[in-house]
């Protein structure tokens, strides 16, 4: 297969979901052999860098790509719609330290490329065969299966101690179907975490439309009325658990992490062949078996 850039440029202006800043991303065809880059066009120099997983620095809540004073957070969702819709090459110029949140899903992204168009290249699209199973666990708990395949497969296997998500699945099979099947995962917290996540300094643009609540554990209304307050929303029935927006799948929480590793294993720098299958998937662990992953290739 050949590789593919897109056809035209696009914009997106937003805020972050950590820093709250309003930043704004430009996606741009690139050459061939290009890779994904990213930009800081609001640094002295403008320092670029290749989307890899060696320059991961943090993965509390997102995957945050660092190199110097280079660094870019919340890269996953952008980097899934690339991977998911064929794209191998492009340079996208963003003027703050992470990628715009929209709505917390890859929709816009996807709907974004597709808008600005696909153009195939001379180049042959770097890939990745899987021929035989290869595994990476952590001691807690967290397993990667890699298995041949033909084309490309992904599930993933959520395992919580909670009786509202105690357990999906989510998985697809065919990368074409990632737009209907996928691409509105928006991604999720549990009510109880925004307290803490707030005191690390994160979530500052975290609301109900970019993110999905889980109110799983009972407050009082007053503990909850702060909550809302804290993330400018309006106040809810304590008494009412559940998801505190509409959802976009029945397990839309499975297939957010779906989305999540897609674009976490997209730090391989070339497209992978074979069928992963996560067990409790999350940055941290994605991308460490990304990076050994990758390792692997390179020495090969």
């Amino acid at each position: 297969m050949r590789q593919h850039t897109l056809k035209e440029s696009f914009s997106c202006e937003g805020k972050g979901l950590h820093t709250g800043l309003n930043i704004r991303a430009t996606f741009a065809p690139a050459p061939e052999n290009t890779g994904i880059r990213i930009c800081r066009c609001d640094l002295p120099d403008q320092p670029t860098y290749e989307a890899l997983a060696e320059y991961v620095s943090a993965t509390e809540r997102s995957t945050v790509l660092e190199h110097g004073k280079w660094k870019v957070g919340t890269v996953e969702h952008a980097m899934s719609a690339l991977y998911a819709m064929n794209i191998d090459n492009c340079l996208i110029s963003v003027d703050g330290p992470e990628m715009p949140i929209v709505d917390g899903s890859a929709r816009y992204w996807v709907n974004a490329i597709k808008q600005a168009g696909i153009v195939e290249q001379n180049a042959e699209q770097k890939m990745y065969v899987v021929t035989q199973p290869i595994e990476y666990k952590s001691e807690h708990g967290n397993q990667m299966l890699l298995l041949p395949c033909d084309h490309y497969e992904a599930e993933v296997i959520l395992r919580f101690p909670t009786g509202l998500l105690k357990e999906q699945h989510a998985e697809l099979n065919d990368l074409t179907t990632y737009d209907r099947e996928i691409s509105a995962a928006r991604t999720f917290c549990f009510l109880r975490e925004i307290e803490p996540l707030l005191r690390l300094g994160l979530i500052k643009g975290g609301d109900l439309q970019n993110a999905l609540v889980i109110y799983e554990t009972p407050m009082s209304q007053e503990g909850l009325d702060f909550m809302a307050d804290k993330l400018g929303q309006p106040h809810v029935d304590a008494s009412k658990l559940g998801y505190l927006s509409p959802l976009n799948y029945p397990n839309e929480p499975a297939r957010h992490k779906l989305l999540d590793l897609i674009g976490d294993m997209a730090l391989l720098g070339c497209h992978l062949q074979g069928r992963l299958i996560v067990t409790r998937p999350g940055h941290t662990f994605n991308t460490q078996c990304c990076r050994q992953l990758r390792n692997r290739i390179i020495s090969e």
